[in-house]
């Protein structure tokens, strides 16, 4: 489709929006939020009739793109069958996504609890794994998020935890592997992962193995850096919680449906946990949908105990709905093959051939269609373009890098010193070129500000 103009529209959606709007993340008065017109494929257009090339996939989650006719269809055919039922009832879509999710799971993950996102399905997969041992504590990775809602931001890694931290949520923080900026002093991937699973075995020893119900990482950290696990480390984090009886979790809502070019991004580590979280590319984001895959161990303990928690929406029939038509049209589209084959081809080597000629490139890294570029003042030292958590002036590089990404035609994912490259996973050979292109250019602006 392509957009037109209609100023005025844009006004009055902008003047809503700042009048009764409270925005998430943002200090309210200081934020000047684009009103949106339209959405197809790959990009989206404002009321002036700019068009940009999305590279976040909303907030990663626009897997097979904005407005895919079949799940459009989808939603409209399930609103006029059976809009809404509550979850304690056997309904036709609810019982297919489960099943087709379940037949995509790694392993003997076959049961699915739904919930409404990301956030609430940490938080139901921390109750099971608490209520399954009888133990109190989580350990999870800084350089992480898991989501907004009390357990899950606990569980956070990164300066969102900060302000709801109340230091009483039972959660133990240590380093996960990242060789680019290695805790461990790492210089090879294979130090990396020896030495990141000697420091969590250390941290279990310490915080008392008997003490602790789960172990929770994103199986490929998102937000955080798309920090890929060297080999070895996810296979041995599964083998220290099989020997201490801790049910290990992978946060798979930012990685899972597609995103690494395959269907969960524990299928290229060979590793089946005892649960798995998952929301955002289940159904593109089209209607809230989240949940947890579960192990046949886990779901065990809850065939005569009730599992004390439950959702108003869980498994509602719309967003349901969506799963199905977007998980048949990935199948049928070959999206997670689309993705691992772009990622291959064309992001992959696109990216490393921007960072020979960008010296604010420090490091590339990423899967399918999930990479991260690492901007730096110097490559020598690795000091991050702009410091950790800055904002205000202190954030003007990536700003400026931000603004000149958007005068290209691309709307970047911008988070602390990187930006992230994440288009939707059927995104064209074509259209990754043209992000790469825009990047191309915006990063000439970085590099003004490299030391």
């Amino acid at each position: 489709m392509t957009p037109h103009a209609d100023p005025q529209t844009g006004a009055a959606v902008k003047a809503a929006d700042r009048a009764h709007v409270f925005h998430s993340w943002s200090a309210q008065g200081l934020i000047d939020p684009l009103a949106v017109a339209g959405a197809e494929g790959s990009y989206f257009w404002d009321y002036d009739g700019n068009r940009y090339l999305d590279f976040t996939s909303g907030l990663v989650y626009t897997n097979i793109g904005y407005q895919h006719p079949k799940v459009v269809a989808a939603i409209q055919e399930q609103a006029g069958k059976l809009a809404t039922f509550a979850p304690a009832f056997a309904v036709e879509a609810r019982s297919e996504a489960a099943r087709l999710i379940a037949e995509r799971t790694p392993g003997d993950l076959d049961k699915i609890f739904f919930t409404n996102g990301g956030a609430e399905a940490v938080e139901n997969a921390i109750r099971m794994a608490r209520l399954h041992t009888g133990r109190p504590k989580v350990l999870s990775a800084y350089r992480s998020y898991h989501g907004g809602t009390a357990t899950a931001v606990n569980i956070t890694g990164d300066p969102r935890r900060w302000a709801s931290d109340n230091g009483t949520a039972g959660v133990v923080h240590f380093w996960a592997p990242f060789l680019y900026r290695s805790p461990f002093y790492s210089s090879t991937e294979a130090e990396e992962c020896a030495r990141a699973l000697t420091h969590l075995e250390d941290t279990i020893a310490f915080e008392g193995p008997q003490t602790i119900a789960a172990i929770i990482l994103e199986t490929i950290p998102g937000t955080a850096g798309i920090m890929t696990p060297p080999p070895g480390y996810l296979a041995g984090v599964r083998e220290i919680c099989d020997r201490y009886g801790i049910v290990f979790v992978l946060d798979e809502v930012m990685a899972g449906f597609g995103r690494t070019g395959a269907w969960f991004a524990a299928d290229h580590f060979g590793v089946v946990p005892d649960l798995i979280t998952f929301a955002k590319g289940v159904n593109s984001g089209y209607v809230p949908l989240g949940g947890v895959a579960i192990s046949a161990e886990i779901a065990a303990t809850f065939d005569k105990r009730p599992y004390p928690g439950g959702l108003t929406y869980s498994g509602h029939p719309l967003a349901c709905a969506a799963a199905v038509a977007t998980i048949q049209v990935m199948a049928d589209e070959k999206v997670v093959e689309n993705a691992a084959a772009v990622g291959e081809t064309v992001l992959g080597p696109g990216l490393r051939e921007l960072a020979e000629r960008h010296p604010s490139v420090g490091e590339v890294r990423g899967l399918g269609v999930f990479w991260a570029l690492e901007l730096v003042r110097d490559r020598e030292t690795r000091e991050p373009l702009v410091p950790y958590n800055a904002s205000g002036e202190a954030n003007a590089a990536m700003a400026a890098f931000g603004a000149a990404c958007k005068k290209n035609g691309l709307w970047p994912f911008i988070n602390m010193n990187r930006t992230h490259a994440v288009p939707a996973c059927n995104v064209s050979e074509a259209e990754a070129k043209e992000g790469l292109a825009a990047l191309d250019a915006a990063l000439s602006v970085a590099d003004e500000w490299v030391a």
